[in-house]
């Protein structure tokens, strides 16, 4: 009896040819199967396998990311906009990433098409921390204030690795050579860490406020009180905030700040401004964890570093705000 030709098309086999970095090309035939097929898991499970076999055939030796690494410093490099089609990273917590990104996808084509081959491995749900780690490579958060690229610190690495390694050896493959985890930092420079040391901090940040958050009373009075002991004192609105080993790092909206005094600044602190509030991820400072929120702020300088000394959200009127900076920039110290 003659079939159907839409029925022949729907059940036709699927030939793949993947390219590996080294041999001859190999053609993996996938069997016709239909709803009914006992064997489809099985073949959902080979999908998975095929989508990693791609992303590992089409990405080369994986001796060429210890150079990825090494010069994506040297190479110009922009933030764009994550796009709404990159499935991997919806939700990551960052909307503008950094390309070329620490893969060496120079074309937002290239790092969409290599980014979906990964997306299964979420539904496997093989470690919490799985998109955090394949978006910080797939697609970096991008500052404009850090010239250099912010990698996975090696612990969010190593603790993904150790999740997902299982999951993926049980379809046939190892951990990948290009996701080495002796290539990322140890933690001794910015980096992105593992959400799991925050969870189990949480309850002593919420019981033990940092000294630089305290409310203390009027908050103006309090900043005019130790204004004049302060290195530097500015309102301005938080672009983002990160730790770096238990210290947190605060990044201003340049444009929408008011700078009423920076004593001894570079040009590239007044361009691109990193403030410090040392050990600030084990205790609670609500003011600055929201990005957006407007604050007042004191500090001082220590060593490299701009240091938190005091800070309060700011939420008066322009009005108010207008007359506030009047009275700051009429005091002599």
């Amino acid at each position: 009896m003659g079939r159907d030709p839409a029925s022949s098309a729907a059940h036709s086999s699927i030939l793949l040819l993947l390219l590996p970095p080294a041999g001859p090309p190999k053609i993996f035939k996938i069997l016709p199967v239909t709803e009914e097929s006992p064997v489809t898991p099985l073949i959902s499970a080979m999908r998975f396998l095929l989508c990693v076999s791609v992303f590992l055939g089409v990405v080369g030796p994986t001796q060429a990311l210890p150079f990825i690494l090494t010069h994506l410093s040297t190479r110009k490099s922009s933030c764009k906009s994550i796009p709404g089609t990159m499935t991997l990273c919806h939700g990551v917590g960052y909307t503008e990433m950094r390309l070329p990104n620490l893969l060496g996808h120079d074309t937002m084509k290239e790092a969409l098409q290599q980014a979906g081959s990964w997306v299964p491995l979420l539904s496997k749900q093989c470690h919490a921390d799985t998109k955090k780690f394949l978006c910080s490579l797939f697609a970096p958060v991008c500052l404009s204030e850090l010239d250099q690229a912010v990698y996975p610190c090696r612990s969010l690495c190593e603790a993904v690795r150790d999740g997902c390694t299982p999951v993926m050896s049980a379809f046939g493959f190892p951990w990948p050579d290009m996701f080495n985890c002796t290539q990322f930092p140890l933690g001794n420079e910015l980096c992105v860490p593992p959400a799991g040391s925050e969870d189990k901090q949480q309850e002593l940040k919420e019981e033990v406020p940092c000294s630089a958050c305290r409310n203390r009373g009027d908050p103006d009075k309090d900043f005019l009180q130790n204004y004049c002991s302060s290195d530097f004192a500015l309102k301005m609105n938080i672009r983002s905030v990160s730790t770096l080993e238990g210290d947190i790092m605060v990044v201003p909206e340049v444009k929408s700040r008011t700078v009423y005094k920076s004593k001894g600044w570079s040009d590239d602190e007044l361009k691109k401004t990193l403030l410090w509030l040392p050990d600030g991820d084990n205790c609670l400072c609500q003011d600055i964890h929201e990005p957006g929120t407007t604050v007042l702020l004191l500090g001082h300088r220590a060593d490299d570093r701009l240091v938190i000394s005091w800070v309060r959200k700011w939420q008066k009127s322009e009005k108010e705000t207008k007359r506030f900076s009047r009275t700051v920039r009429k005091m002599h110290c």
